[in-house]
C-alpha cells in the first residue's frame, strides 16, 4: 500500500465516522454541532466543483431552497440580529454537504455509515427500552409524562427523532435478519414511540411503517391485509398501554377531544396550537412576501396574539418559538418568497432523484424515506430552521445526496429493495 493511497483511506474513514458522529451526539445539545463543523471544515475545499462538477448541482438546489429564505427575510426582518446570525450560521451546511457527497462516493462508504446509523438508533432503543422498565437510563431518571431515553427530561425529542430515522434502522434489520427481524425491530420502536407520547412521531411512524410494508409485500390485496394487521396490532399495543400507562391514556384523551366538535376541545386536543397558528396566518397575512425573519417568529407573537394568549410572556413580549407546522413557519417567517424557494428545490431534487440509477435509488431507500417523514406537512413539533432540526435534515440530506457508483451500489442493495 502506497503512502498515498493510505493516506487517502484514512481520510475516507475519517469522513464516515465524522458523518456518524453526529447522530451519536444529536441527544447531547449543541455538541453535535463539533463533527459537522469539522465537515465543514473539510468540505471548504470542494466548494468550486459547484460550478464545475454536475453531481454537485443537487447539492446546491438543496443548500439555496433552504438558505435563500433566510437570507432574503433578514433584510427587514423584525429581529435582525438573529436573523442574520441563523443566515451566517447555515452557511455551514453547503461545505458539510459537499464533503459528505465526496466521503460516500462509493457503496461501500455508504453502506458503512448506514450500518452504523443503525446501531446507535439500536442503543438508543435499547436504552429507551430500559428506562420504561426500569424509570433509569443513559438520560438518566424518567420523571416526566412521557419516555425520554437518551435525550433527556429536559429534551424530550426522543419519540419524533426515532420515528424519523427509523427506517434507517428497519431497512438494515430487514437486510441482516429478514422479515423476522423486521417485525421485531418495528414492534419495539412502536412500544417505545407511543410511549414518548409526541402524537406527531405516532403518526409520523404510522407512515414508515405503511410503507414498509407496501413494499415488503409488493403491493395489492397481500399489501392490503398486511395493512390491516398491522393496524389492528397497533390498536391492541395501545389499548394494552391505555391500561397500563396514566401519562399515554391521557395523551389518547386529550387526542379523543377533538370528536366534541368545539373549538375549546379541538384546541385541547391540539396541545393549545390553534393560538400560534392563528398568529402564524396574521403574520403570513402582514407579511407576504419575505415574512418577519428567519427565527423572528416569538419576537412578531406579541403583534398578532391576545393579551391573555397563554404563550405571551408580558415581561419579554415574546410568544411562541416557532408556527408548529413548517409549511406555516416557512410563510410567517420567510414569506411567499421562502415558500416558492422550497417548492422549486424540492422539485428539482426529486426530478433529478427519479433520473438516478435504480441502485442508487434503492441504495438511498432509508434516507428518502426519513427525509420524506420529516417533512409530512402534519409534523406539528419542529422548527427546520431551529439549530437542532435543521442540523438533523442537512444531515438527513448529506446521505440522500450521496452518488455510490451504480454497479457498486447494487451488490449492497438490501434484500428489501430488490423488487421490479
Amino acid at each position: 500500500m502506497t503512502h498515498r493511497h493510505g493516506r487517502q483511506l484514512l481520510q475516507e474513514h475519517a469522513g464516515s465516522l465524522l458523518l456518524v458522529m453526529i447522530l451519536v451526539l444529536l441527544p447531547m445539545g449543541r455538541s453535535a454541532e463539533l463533527p459537522l463543523l469539522l465537515s465543514a471544515l473539510l468540505g471548504l475545499r470542494e466548494l468550486p466543483r459547484l460550478w464545475r462538477d454536475a453531481d454537485a448541482r443537487p447539492v446546491a438546489w438543496a443548500f439555496f431552497g433552504y438558505w435563500l429564505p433566510e437570507l432574503i427575510s433578514a433584510f427587514d426582518a423584525i429581529a435582525p440580529a438573529k436573523a442574520w446570525t441563523e443566515v451566517g450560521a447555515d452557511l455551514r451546511f453547503l461545505p458539510f454537504l459537499l464533503f459528505a457527497q465526496k466521503t460516500l462516493r462509493s457503496a461501500a462508504h455508504l453502506q458503512r455509515v448506514l450500518a452504523a446509523s443503525a446501531a446507535v438508533l439500536t442503543l438508543w432503543l435499547l436504552d429507551a427500552l430500559l428506562q420504561a422498565s426500569t424509570g433509569h437510563g443513559l438520560g438518566g431518571s424518567n420523571v416526566t409524562d412521557r419516555l425520554s431515553g437518551i435525550f433527556g427530561d429536559d429534551n424530550l425529542k426522543l419519540g419524533g427523532v426515532l420515528a424519523t430515522l427509523s427506517p434507517l434502522l428497519l431497512l438494515q434489520a430487514r437486510a441482516l435478519g429478514g422479515r423476522w427481524l423486521l417485525l421485531a425491530s418495528a414492534g419495539l420502536c412502536l412500544w417505545v414511540i407511543l410511549l414518548a407520547g409526541a402524537r406527531a412521531a405516532w403518526l409520523m411512524y404510522a407512515l414508515v411503517l405503511g410503507v414498509l410494508l407496501w413494499r415488503e409485500l409488493r403491493g395489492g390485496r397481500r399489501a392490503i391485509l398486511g395493512l390491516a394487521a398491522t393496524c389492528l396490532l397497533g390498536l391492541l399495543s395501545s389499548a394494552a398501554l391505555y391500561q397500563s400507562s396514566a401519562n399515554f391514556a391521557e395523551r389518547v384523551e386529550r387526542s379523543a377531544a377533538a370528536l366534541q366538535g368545539d373549538q375549546a376541545a379541538l384546541d385541547h386536543a391540539l396541545s393549545f396550537r390553534l393560538p400560534i397558528w392563528r398568529a402564524a396566518i396574521c403574520m403570513i397575512e402582514n407579511h407576504p412576501w419575505n415574512g418577519v425573519g428567519v427565527r423572528g417568529f416569538r419576537y412578531a407573537y406579541a403583534s398578532c396574539s391576545k393579551p391573555d394568549d397563554r404563550f405571551l410572556d408580558p415581561s419579554s413580549g415574546t410568544g411562541a418559538l416557532h408556527a408548529h407546522q413548517w409549511i406555516l413557519e416557512v410563510l410567517s417567517e420567510t414569506g411567499g418568497f421562502g415558500l416558492i424557494c422550497w417548492v422549486l428545490g424540492m422539485v428539482a431534487l426529486w426530478r433529478w432523484h427519479r433520473r438516478r440509477p435504480a441502485a442508487e435509488r434503492q441504495a438511498l431507500l432509508a434516507p428518502s424515506l426519513a427525509i420524506a417523514v420529516l417533512l409530512f406537512p402534519a409534523n406539528t413539533h419542529y422548527a427546520l430552521y431551529s439549530s437542532f432540526h435543521g442540523l438533523l435534515l442537512f444531515w438527513l440530506l448529506a446521505l440522500w445526496l450521496a452518488k455510490p457508483r451504480a454497479a457498486q451500489a447494487a451488490q449492497d442493495v438490501p434484500a428489501l429493495d430488490r423488487y421490479p
